[in-house]
C-alpha cells in the first residue's frame, strides 16, 4: 500500500512538473537516477534558465512545481513519500518556516560554505542564500532633497507625517525590515518606531512594492518602501512603459550607510528531510551558488549575487553601485518575525 502511494506520488509529482517545463526539457527521458525534484516559490521565468544550463553541465534533469503559496503545507502533508528534493523560496520567511516545522535536513558542502557568506546561510546549514537584496527608500526627486532622509530611523520623525507610502506590515518583506529594527534596537524602541512609521503615513497600506513606487509619481507621497529589484523591474519595462517613468521620478536611498548598513534579504534553498534524490540535489544548490548560475540571477531580476567577486548587472552598476551591507545573520531576523507580526498589529499599522 505505501509502495503504491508513493509511486501515485512521484508520477503526479512528474505530471503536474512537465506542465511547467518547457516542452523540450519536459520531453526528454532521463532515467529516475538522474533527477532532482524541486518545489518552488521563485517563478517559473527567473529559475527555468538556471535549471536548464545545470541539466546541460551535469545531464541531472529537473523536475518542478511552482507555486506562489502552499508548497511547505504540501510537504508536511507528505511527509516521508514526498518526492521532493530541495525548496526554492523568494525571502527568509519561508526558508525558515520549511526549517521549523522540521522538513529540512542540514547539508554539509565546502561549496556552499565557500560561495555563501556566513550571514547568508543558516548556522546549522539548513538553509542557504543564493541571491539577496535590500529594502530600499524610494524618495521623490521633486520633493526630496538629497541627504534629506539617510536612515529607517528617520522614518518615524514627525517632519514625515502624510509622506510616506509601503506596503502591508505583516507581508514577509516588511516583516523582516522589522525584525531587524528590533534586533538592533530592542522591542521597546522598535515599537516606538513602528508606531512613528504609521502616523507618517499618507494612506493606509496597500499594494506591492511597485505600487509604492507609482504613489510617489503620483504625489501620493514623497517617499516609500520597497525592494531593489524592483526598480530593475520597472526601469528596463518595455510592455508597460509608464513604469519607467515611476522609475525615473525616485532616487534610491540606501539606508543607514554611516553605521550598520542597509538592511538585507534573500531568496534561498533547503534540502527535505526526506530527498530521495539527495546527491543530485546537494549538486543543484551548489551549482546554483556558482559563479554561472549567480551572474544568471543577477541579470534576469536584478538581484545581488550572495557569493563574493560575482559580476553584478550593469543594471545595478549604473544606479546603485556599491553600498555597505548590514551584515546581521538573517536567522536572528526571522526567528523575530513572528514578534514582528505581532508588534504590526498592536500599533494598528494596516488599520
Amino acid at each position: 500500500m505505501r509502495k503504491n502511494l508513493t509511486t501515485n506520488l512521484k508520477t503526479n509529482f512528474k505530471k503536474l512538473a512537465m506542465l511547467t517545463l518547457p516542452l523540450t526539457l519536459a520531453a526528454t527521458h532521463v532515467s529516475a537516477a538522474d533527477e532532482v525534484n524541486i518545489y518552488s516559490y521563485r517563478q517559473q521565468f527567473l529559475i527555468q534558465p538556471m535549471l536548464e544550463a545545470f541539466t546541460a553541465d551535469t545531464g541531472i534533469k529537473t523536475n518542478v512545481i511552482f507555486a506562489k503559496k502552499g508548497l511547505i503545507e504540501r510537504l508536511q502533508h507528505e511527509g516521508k513519500n514526498s518526492p521532493a528534493d530541495i525548496v526554492l523560496t523568494s525571502d527568509i520567511g519561508p526558508l525558515y518556516d520549511v526549517v521549523e516545522k522540521g522538513l529540512t535536513q542540514p547539508v554539509v558542502s565546502e561549496v556552499l560554505t565557500q560561495n555563501i557568506p556566513a550571514h547568508y546561510r543558516d548556522p546549522a546549514n539548513h538553509w542557504f542564500g543564493l541571491t539577496s537584496r535590500t529594502r530600499l527608500i524610494y524618495a521623490s526627486k521633486e520633493r526630496v532633497a538629497e541627504g534629506e532622509i539617510k536612515t529607517y530611523e528617520e522614518l518615524a520623525d514627525p517632519k514625515w507625517k502624510g509622506r510616506i507610502c509601503t506596503r502591508s506590515g505583516k507581508h514577509t518583506y516588511n516583516l523582516s525590515l522589522i525584525g531587524s529594527m528590533i534586533a538592533h534596537h530592542g522591542e521597546a524602541e522598535a515599537e516606538q518606531w513602528l508606531e512613528g512609521l504609521k502616523a507618517n503615513l499618507a494612506r493606509k497600506p496597500q499594494g506591492n512594492d511597485r505600487a509604492q513606487v507609482k504613489a510617489v509619481k503620483e504625489g501620493v507621497c514623497d517617499i516609500a518602501l520597497g525592494n531593489s529589484y524592483y526598480f530593475g523591474k520597472m526601469i528596463t519595462n518595455e510592455e508597460q512603459p509608464e513604469q519607467k517613468e515611476w522609475a525615473n521620478a525616485v532616487n534610491l536611498i540606501f539606508p543607514n550607510q554611516d553605521d550598520r548598513g542597509a538592511h538585507m534579504s534573500i531568496s534561498g534553498a533547503a534540502l527535505t528531510k526526506y530527498a530521495p534524490n539527495k546527491e543530485n540535489a546537494i549538486k543543484l544548490m551548489e551549482f546554483l551558488s556558482e559563479e554561472q548560475a549567480q551572474s544568471m540571477y543577477a541579470e534576469a531580476n536584478f538581484e545581488f549575487p550572495v557569493r563574493p567577486g560575482t559580476k553584478r548587472s550593469p543594471l545595478l552598476d549604473q544606479y546603485m553601485g556599491d553600498f555597505k551591507q548590514d551584515s546581521i545573520n538573517l536567522q536572528k531576523i526571522a526567528e523575530l518575525r513572528a514578534q514582528a507580526a505581532r508588534m504590526a498589529d498592536k500599533v494598528g499599522f494596516d488599520n
